[in-house]
C-alpha cells in the first residue's frame, strides 16, 4: 500500500537497478551508525550506512560503500538491540537505512527494522531499486517482502546524475520517488509533494580532528563548505563523504 507519495519523473530508459538484488548473508555488513541526525529524513533519527551495493549509480556520493570489503560484520539482532537503545537515549524518532544498498541485505536489515518498529520507532529506507520492482521480486523473495513490510517511508529509484532534483529533500534526482508506505509519515510526504523542501547537511568533527559529512549536497557546495580546512596530510583518511544518496 502507498498512503502518500511524491512520485519521480523520468528514468524509464535507465538499466540501473533492473536486476534483482543479491541474496544477502545472515550477518549485516555495515560501515557507520549515528544515533541522532536531522539530515536523513523526518525529524531527528538514527541512521545506519550499510556496506555493499550492486546498483552502482554513476556519480554516487558513496562509491566507497559499493564494495563489500572493509565492512563491520555483525549479528543483526545484537546490533538492533544496541541501536534501538542508542536511538531512544538520543531522542530519535526512528531509523534511516542508507548505503550502499539496503535491499542487497534485506534479510539482515529486516531484523533491524522490525526491532525499531517493536520499540515504537519509524523506519525509513533508501533504495536504488524502484518500489515496483522490489514488490515484483518480493513475490518470490521473502527477504525483500519482509523489509518492505517493516518500512514506513521509502525513497526509491536509481540516482541519475543528469537529472538533478533541487526541489525535494533527501533524494538526488527527479526520477526518484518519496513514498509513505504506512500512515506514519504520510503528512510529511504530502507536504513535500505540494511544497517541496530543502536538503540538510551535517558536518561532524571528532575529538581526533576527523571530519564526517552526512546529508545531501552537490560536490561543489561540499567543496566550498570545507575549503577553509586547508591542506591536511590526513584529509583523505579523515574526510568521509557520507551523504546518503
Amino acid at each position: 500500500m502507498i498512503v502518500a507519495e511524491s512520485r519521480g519523473v523520468g528514468g524509464e530508459r535507465s538499466l540501473l537497478g533492473t536486476a534483482p538484488p543479491p541474496t544477502g548473508a545472515e550477518l549485516l555488513r555495515w560501515s557507520r551508525f549515528v544515533s541522532a541526525t536531522a539530515a536523513e529524513g523526518p525529524g531527528v533519527r538514527a541512521a545506519v550506512w550499510v556496506q555493499g551495493c550492486a546498483v552502482h549509480c554513476p556519480g554516487c556520493f558513496n562509491p566507497h560503500l559499493w564494495a563489500t570489503r572493509g565492512a563491520h560484520l555483525d549479528d543483526p539482532a545484537a546490533l538492533a538491540a544496541e541501536w534501538v537503545d542508542a536511538a531512544v537515549s538520543a531522542g530519535a524518532e526512528g531509523i534511516t537505512l542508507l548505503g550502499g544498498e539496503p535491499f542487497d541485505q534485506a534479510a539482515a536489515l529486516a531484523v533491524v527494522a522490525e526491532a525499531f518498529r517493536v520499540a515504537g520507532l519509524g523506519v525509513m529506507a533508501f533504495s536504488g531499486y524502484t518500489l515496483e520492482r522490489l514488490r515484483e521480486w518480493g513475490r518470490d523473495r521473502p527477504d525483500l517482502a519482509r523489509l518492505l513490510a517493516a518500512t514506513d517511508l521509502l525513497c526509491d529509484g536509481p540516482y541519475l546524475a543528469d537529472s538533478p532534483d533541487t526541489r525535494r529533500p533527501w533524494i538526488g534526482s527527479r526520477n526518484q520517488s518519496i513514498r509513505a508506505l504506512t500512515p506514519r509519515y504520510a503528512v510529511e510526504v504530502e507536504r513535500i509533494a505540494r511544497d517541496g523542501g530543502g536538503d540538510a547537511l551535517e558536518v561532524r568533527i571528532g575529538a581526533d580532528g576527523s571530519v564526517a559529512v552526512n546529508g545531501w549536497a552537490t560536490d561543489a557546495a561540499l567543496a566550498a563548505l570545507l575549503d577553509d580546512l586547508g591542506v591536511r596530510g590526513d584529509r583523505a583518511a579523515s574526510l568521509r563523504k557520507e551523504p546518503s544518496r
